[in-house]
């Protein structure tokens, strides 16, 4: 009964934490266009606050997913909640686009160091029979905070300084992180223990890491500036993405690899995650265009805007517990599926937005965006976990949330390059762009469609050779 009570204590610390940093991004979505007038940055500026942040987590899943390993995932954890709190003080207290971005660079880090070890933590303190369950408890929390982060930000940005969606996380990651520090067991280590692992790691894999994202990353810069310069932006992107590929190929030829070779060999849980990874990417897009649709172009306020960003969260917290348990009991393959078709026609109503206000039209496709994603996380989650050996559960961990990262921070690169790309020399978004707003809104929408049914055909095959091998 106590080993119980400590398990579910211990779950609970993993959910606040999920619950604080999915609190701080859904805020920090919902606030890009009123930082963008405070700061007197532009639009397609502003969106570099996410991305900055997404990059930083989606560079250091990896690595903080193998020290988790090595050393302790509990450790890796906590240190990562005071950093995301340290970060938070930073973007609160910053006078300058500059210090902002230095201070998501800091939050980024203890996100990473959250994220990478979060799965891995919770498929530990779970069995088999209950994974799909547990996953589907963390899921939940991350939904709260998608829900509080909109409605929270909104009832901050209307009444307060943008600053506070920051500064209300410094109290929060506080004590989350004495809970944390009282309810698990860190282990003692010595200065040898401590320095073998990063002496022995795959610094030159990490480094050729870094710079192909980096690179993958700001290739989207070339396609929204004025000149539009799409040949160097291509070459960019298929050099970055050239780099960051081999970088998993050099790691998986090192000596001491960030990731186990086991695991990278893995196909039914490579495929599993280049699922995540598109579902990601096609999600991500009306989170970070929704609010420049509704406040900047048709002049929605702040609180009702995030109103109607909470519906697509409120949709997964219901649907995600539901999926989760039902994954335990009939599998996860027809959930998975269903999920997918319904993220596809979500995408598609996104392309019937209308120039002024409908409501209908407006919450229609993102109350399916929410049915589709909460169908379709916990199943892949769990079904991705379920082929990888228990003692590579912290790497398997950081993968998935490696994918999940990268696919938000290409998503965003990729739906603001299209965007903007059709919109040259724009800076602010504006209800006199009428028509060509409309449009180019459209088929970004167009784009995020046909990627999910990439994603759909990746899941359908992922799952018949699942089958097969099962025969």
């Amino acid at each position: 009964m106590e080993k119980q009570r400590t398990l579910s204590k211990s779950i609970i610390i993993l959910g606040l934490f999920s619950f604080i940093t999915s609190l701080s991004g859904e805020s920090t979505n919902l606030a890009l266009p009123t930082i963008s007038r405070a700061l007197a940055i532009t639009n397609n500026q502003a969106t570099w606050i996410v991305q900055i942040g997404l990059i930083t987590t989606t560079i250091l899943l990896v690595a903080f997913g193998h020290l988790g390993d090595v050393l302790s995932k509990e450790l890796i954890f906590l240190v990562g909640g005071l950093l995301f709190t340290i970060g938070s003080l930073v973007n609160g207290l910053a006078p300058t686009f500059v210090l902002l971005l230095f201070g998501r660079v800091i939050q980024a880090i203890g996100s990473a160091m959250i994220m990478a070890n979060s799965i891995g933590l919770t498929t530990e303190y779970s069995t088999p029979e209950t994974r799909g369950k547990t996953l589907a408890v963390i899921s939940m929390f991350i939904s709260v905070g998608s829900i509080s982060g909109p409605a929270l930000g909104g009832v901050i940005l209307s009444v307060f300084s943008w600053r506070w969606i920051y500064l209300i996380n410094v109290p929060l990651g506080l004590i989350f992180s004495y809970l944390g520090f009282k309810t698990f067991t860190i282990p003692k280590f010595t200065k040898e223990l401590l320095e073998a692992p990063l002496k022995e790691a795959n610094w030159l894999g990490q480094g050729i890491f870094s710079v192909g994202i980096i690179v993958l990353s700001l290739s989207s810069l070339f396609f929204q500036d004025m000149q539009a310069r799409y040949l160097v932006g291509s070459l960019a992107f298929v050099g970055g993405a050239a780099l960051t590929v081999f970088s998993f190929i050099q790691d998986d030829h090192s000596k001491s690899p960030w990731i186990s070779p086991s695991v990278l060999r893995n196909k039914r849980f490579m495929l599993s995650m280049f699922a995540l990874f598109l579902a990601m990417l096609t999600n991500v897009a009306s989170n970070i265009l929704l609010p420049f649709y509704l406040q900047s172009f048709n002049g929605v306020n702040p609180l009702i805007s995030g109103l109607v960003m909470v519906l697509q969260s409120v949709v997964m917290l219901v649907i995600s517990p539901i999926a989760g348990r039902l994954s335990d009991k009939i599998g996860s393959s027809k959930l998975i599926i269903s999920g997918l078709i319904v993220l596809i026609f979500s995408q598609i109503g996104y392309t019937f937005y209308p120039l002024s206000i409908n409501w209908l039209l407006i919450l229609l496709p993102i109350l399916l965006n929410g049915v589709g994603m909460g169908l379709f996380l916990s199943p892949n989650n769990s079904l991705a976990m379920s082929f990888v050996e228990k003692h590579f559960t912290g790497v398997a961990g950081s993968l998935t949330s490696f994918f999940r990262t990268i696919g938000m921070s290409l998503g965003i690169s990729i739906a603001s390059a299209v965007l903007f790309a059709q919109l040259p020399g724009v800076r602010y978004i504006t209800p006199k762009l009428g028509v060509t707003f409309i449009q180019a809104f459209h088929n970004v929408f167009w784009v995020m469609a046909a990627l999910a049914v990439l994603c759909l055909v990746l899941s359908v095959y992922a799952i018949s050779s699942d089958k097969n091998k099962a025969k």
